[in-house]
């Protein structure tokens, strides 16, 4: 028996488009009059709440057949999806590095969406105002204007797209006509100990391997060690290997360490190597008043990889990378497709995005980061990078004047690493004490923290990328967690 019978065919010719209009007006005011009240009053919702298991049983019911009226279908939403977030676009939401979102860009979605078109290229409005997007932020990074760019789904892509450019321009053969086996002396990349776990999996998907990607230590601030990275280039020229690419971090993911992006773009200028700049982080600090020195050389390097959805508070996703060798990236991904051919005029008489990233079909990513710029400015941007970076100094300043809590990494930039740390208890029962205050602190719906480990020692982890944090949510942050460590060892 089949388990899907397909319906005799009907003369009737059908369409998605409701028959009422209206209908369909009503309940489109009523979503965007939810949403408006559902980020007014962000505050007072719990950060974090698990799902009933009735609730988790919605999620396993079977494929529907039939039609349900949309009123009953947003009930469905609202009751079982909206109160169950992730959390991130709470005030107290630290756990990850993400950004908090915005309304304009929701709106801006919603009208990406409806427009409907994709991104792939071609000669119309939203591919144009991709690649504005796109030159806004060469200007952010102070790239030129015939460096090259494209949005992406997020860092780890834009990460992998930049360093198959770099793989390609550095292997000394034609990796994609002849595969890696082609390059003479195998390749290395060099990243500090604290590299995002997306490099590797981008050195794996490039054919290189794991052991391609060299980890050089870092100093007591977390930085690359400039000394050490020069030693091991040399050490593996002198095996037969062949350096091809440094990879900078603009703000690690365990502390926001920043490396010296001058010194690496001194050092791969002498040894003739691509630098790539893992900017997914603090990259955007360039637009910032008070911290913008933080990531000189930026500029300099030959690719780099920025999120919008960070801190320009983008809804997911979006993220950009940027190739100053825009012929380069072209040749990395450009195929000619004969039902893609260009024309001198109408749609297909403009450049095919897709030419610059693996993805053909291409959503319309840019219009959230077109219209939030275009309402707050640039400058405002900067400012709130400027407010997350001085809350982190805020509560590492509160987190020093308590006996109870050890800072276990310096304060780069906007993310702190702290213990709860009584007297007497050792590493593994620190650890297990720390790991339960966090969870606890989620489960109440107050805060949203990570955990890591620095050096060694297992710590919280506070990153505030977030517009909608206050310094009196830090305040309860450290309250919370005084009272939470007081319970749990009396």
């Amino acid at each position: 028996m089949d388990a899907i019978r397909s319906p005799a065919i009907s003369d009737t010719e059908e369409t998605l488009d409701p028959a009422d209009w209206s209908d369909v007006r009503a309940l489109a005011h009523r979503v965007v009059d939810d949403s408006i009240g559902y980020l007014r009053d962000v505050r007072e919702r719990p950060v974090w709440q698990g799902m009933p298991d009735a609730v988790k049983a919605t999620y396993d019911g079977p494929l529907p057949r039939l039609p349900t009226p949309l009123d009953d279908v947003y009930g469905q939403v609202a009751e079982n999806l909206m109160p169950y977030p992730m959390g991130n676009i709470h005030p107290r939401f630290w756990s990850w590095y993400m950004g908090s979102s915005n309304f304009t860009g929701a709106l801006a979605d919603f009208l990406a969406a409806v427009q409907g078109s994709n991104l792939g290229g071609g000669n119309h409005a939203a591919a144009s105002m991709d690649n504005q997007v796109v030159n806004w932020c060469k200007e952010m990074m102070g790239f030129p204007r015939s460096a090259s760019g494209t949005l992406v789904s997020g860092g780890s892509m834009a990460n992998l797209i930049a360093l198959t450019v770099a793989r390609n321009v550095k292997a000394g053969a034609n990796v994609r006509e002849d595969g890696v086996s082609a390059i003479g002396k195998p390749l290395r990349f060099y990243a500090s100990d604290q590299v995002h776990s997306c490099h590797r999996k981008a050195m794996e998907a490039l054919g290189l391997g794991n052991k391609a990607l060299r980890r050089i230590p870092t100093d007591a601030k977390l930085r690359i060690d400039v000394a050490a990275l020069r030693a091991a280039i040399a050490e593996d020229r002198a095996a037969g290997l062949q350096p091809a690419c440094v990879i900078a971090t603009a703000g690690t993911v365990n502390t926001g360490a920043i490396d010296d992006l001058d010194a690496m773009a001194d050092l791969a200028a002498e040894e003739t190597l691509w630098l790539h700049v893992d900017g997914c982080i603090g990259a955007l600090l360039a637009i910032s008043a008070a911290n913008a020195h933080r990531v000189s050389g930026i500029s300099r390097a030959d690719s780099v990889a920025l999120d919008p959805h960070k801190w320009l508070h983008a809804p997911f996703e979006v993220g950009c990378v940027l190739i100053r060798d825009a012929s380069a990236h072209r040749g990395a991904f450009a195929v000619s497709q004969e039902y893609l051919e260009s024309t001198p005029r109408g749609l297909a008489s403009a450049e095919w995005l897709y030419e610059y990233g693996l993805q053909t079909t291409r959503g319309f990513r840019a219009l959230k980061v077109w219209m939030a710029l275009q309402e707050h400015g640039v400058e405002k941007f900067g400012r709130l990078i400027d407010q997350n970076i001085a809350q982190a100094r805020y509560l590492t300043g509160l987190i020093e004047q308590e006996p109870l809590f050890q800072l276990v990494a310096p304060t780069s930039i906007n993310i702190v690493c702290f213990r709860y740390r009584p007297e007497g208890l050792e590493e593994g029962a620190l650890k297990a004490l720390n790991i339960e205050i966090m969870l606890r602190l989620q489960e109440e719906g107050i805060a949203a923290l990570s955990d890591t480990t620095v050096h060694g020692e297992h710590c919280l982890r506070v990153a505030i990328n977030n517009h909608r944090t206050r310094r009196a949510d830090l305040d309860l942050l450290v309250a919370e967690t005084l009272r939470l460590g007081a319970l749990l060892t009396r």
